[in-house]
């Protein structure tokens, strides 16, 4: 059943499923959200083994539900639906929110420590999802397929219908496999971090590979080095299509912190190599110099969804952590959504190109780099296939570049309301309509008389959410301490209002409107902590905080405020050390890229 109002996405009750109402769609939506309701039904049904059928017995080993739940969701997706790409869906989106939560200072192990009942709350995360399931992947391919389910068969039959640990599901594993996974398990399961492979690659004068070598290393303050059973992957160019395809795959363990590819030594060299193919393992990766120089320039001709998906992942994660310039990120993204058909891929671009455009690119720069991001995808949008998904998420996006001021993107977006922009297939249903209406209020080309006018016309409760996010989006001082004041003080807002409000005040790119509330968010932190539910306080302590500000007054208050919260809860000091966190970052990558 769709529930109302629902907190959560859904939850497994056995014989009763909830989900929230937001997955009922009454107007277009992207493929990729269609194929997230697939997956989170799966993810769902499969909860009924992991996690109803048998139970995990105390809730550090709450992975043992989720993680198994994401993982055999996405292979139901991929081998049981028409979403075949659904691995390239998992990598580009499940992936990439793993890889961002373990590299905050909050990371954890996906065997989790438990101190408190608000641990429970924080820990249904990226690490318990996503890089859980991530791991599970490659624990399926490094004990092999068969041997994985025969092995989770005999666990959930053994320990139906009652709760088990990590250790009873690692002996059902250890005894279909044959691998002692007690030291796997101690690194990949019991040890946070992420570890990073890099290709080192010599070729000999007549062009065969005299030596590939993969060099692993880890963060300082998790050195672990993991084993890996993974696949290296040759690109090259097919001469009949122009499409880059893949042209040899070598499988291996990787240990330690080098490993020699034997099997490559005399090969003819690729054009690109990629560790990681297939995304058999979790880790980040870098490329050999000639191979990140081929993959920036021809990632578009890339043939196979997922080894798009990889790379793509790698290039932003290069480009977060202030090591691949920001504005050649923008401009390879633009490349790749001329061409990109999986959905969830070309939406974590759209999403990943504007944190870029708008927090990582040197300040002196920005406005040219997102006049040029908005031009480019108004192009592009006019060029897509009609009515197609790719047309409808590039509107979507332009329609988030609007600076107060612009003559022609109001001209377009008035247009596109009132029907005299027509482009063809692109339907102006009821949440488009409201997406225009935020997009003219965001660059004050209308008015909270003219959203009362829209709401008018036809009032619902998800209407009267957009209707609560497009007052709240204006981009003056007015709507802004409006906004914060409703999420803060109005308690009959409902929690999607709330969120709705949240966002509007969030999304205005003006740091002179973000300014005057970085001081205010953390005078105000301990008050909503005290005041509000858990999931209230996540809301606010998440969606109000003033990200366009300058990050260096958000990092020194941020710091000063943990500095002087050092006995307050857990579940609080991890809110705001994530979002100062995100501060400390786009500080850090701001002035790598200043300084090109």
């Amino acid at each position: 059943i769709y529930v109302p109002e629902y907190n959560a996405g859904a939850m497994e009750n056995i014989g009763m499923v909830t989900i929230r109402d937001s997955y009922v769609f009454e107007s277009k939506v992207t493929d990729a959200l269609a194929e997230r309701r697939v997956v989170t039904v799966l993810h769902e049904l499969a909860h009924m083994w992991f996690g109803d059928y048998v139970t995990m017995e105390w809730w550090n080993d709450l992975w043992l539900n989720e993680s198994f739940a994401e993982f055999t969701s996405t292979l139901a997706t991929a081998e049981a639906t028409e979403w075949h790409d659904a691995w390239a869906t998992f990598c580009s989106g499940e992936k990439s929110w793993a890889l961002r939560q373990d590299q905050l200072p909050t990371t954890h192990p996906i065997v989790a420590p438990i101190n408190d009942l608000n641990d429970t709350y924080v820990n249904f995360d990226g690490i318990t999802y996503a890089k859980g399931a991530s791991v599970l992947k490659q624990l399926a391919f490094y004990v092999g397929r068969t041997q994985f389910f025969e092995g989770i068969h005999n666990y959930l039959n053994r320990h139906a219908y009652s709760n088990a640990t990590l250790a009873d599901l690692l002996s059902e594993l250890e005894k279909t496999s044959g691998r002692d996974l007690k030291a796997w398990s101690a690194k990949w399961l019991e040890e946070s971090g992420i570890n990073t492979i890099a290709t080192g690659l010599t070729v000999n004068a007549d062009g065969t590979i005299a030596e590939l070598k993969l060099t692993q290393s880890a963060p300082a303050e998790h050195p672990v080095l993991r084993p890996h059973r993974l696949a290296v992957g040759f690109y090259n160019e097919d001469a009949a299509t122009g499409k880059i395809v893949r042209t040899e795959q070598l499988e291996l363990d990787v240990d330690g912190e080098t490993t020699i590819v034997e099997a490559a030594a005399g090969k003819p060299r690729p054009a690109f190599v990629l560790v990681n193919d297939d995304d058999l393992t979790y880790t980040k990766i870098r490329f050999d110099a000639e191979s990140q120089a081929f993959a920036e320039a021809n990632l578009h001709r890339f043939d196979d969804a997922l080894a798009r998906a990889v790379t793509w992942l790698a290039f932003w994660d290069m480009t977060r952590d202030g090591e691949f310039p920001a504005e050649r990120f923008v401009d390879m993204t633009l490349r790749l959504l001329a061409t990109e058909t999986e959905s969830t891929t070309f939406r974590y671009a759209l999403a990943c190109m504007s944190t870029t455009a708008h927090h990582y690119v040197a300040p002196a720069r920005r406005d040219d780099v997102l006049r040029h991001v908005a031009a480019e995808l108004w192009t592009l949008a006019n060029a897509a296939e009609a009515g197609s998904d790719t047309q409808f998420q590039l509107v979507t996006a332009y329609l988030g570049y609007g600076e107060e001021g612009d003559a022609a993107f109001a001209a377009n977006a008035h247009g596109l309301l009132d029907g005299t922009v027509r482009l063809e297939g692109l339907e102006i249903d009821n949440n488009f309509t409201w997406t225009i209406v935020q997009a003219l209020t965001s660059v004050n080309e209308m008015t909270n008389d003219d959203v009362d006018a829209q709401l008018a016309k036809k009032e619902t409760t998800e209407n009267r959410e957009f209707a609560y996010g497009a007052r709240a989006s204006m981009a003056t001082a007015e709507a802004k301490e409006w906004a914060w004041d409703q999420a803060l003080h109005n308690d009959e807002l409902t929690n999607s209002q709330l969120e709705a409000v949240a966002r509007g005040f969030s999304a205005t790119p003006r740091s002179d409107l973000a300014e005057p509330f970085a001081a205010k968010y953390f005078e105000t932190v301990d008050w909503v902590w005290a005041n509000k539910t858990y999931h209230m306080a996540d809301a606010l302590l998440n969606g109000l905080y003033p990200g366009y500000a300058d990050p260096a007054t958000l990092v020194k208050l941020g710091d000063a405020w943990l500095d002087e919260h050092i006995a307050a809860d857990n579940a609080l000091k991890r809110l705001i050390v994530e979002n100062v966190a995100s501060s400390h970052r786009t500080l850090k990558v701001r002035e790598y890229n200043e300084a090109l």
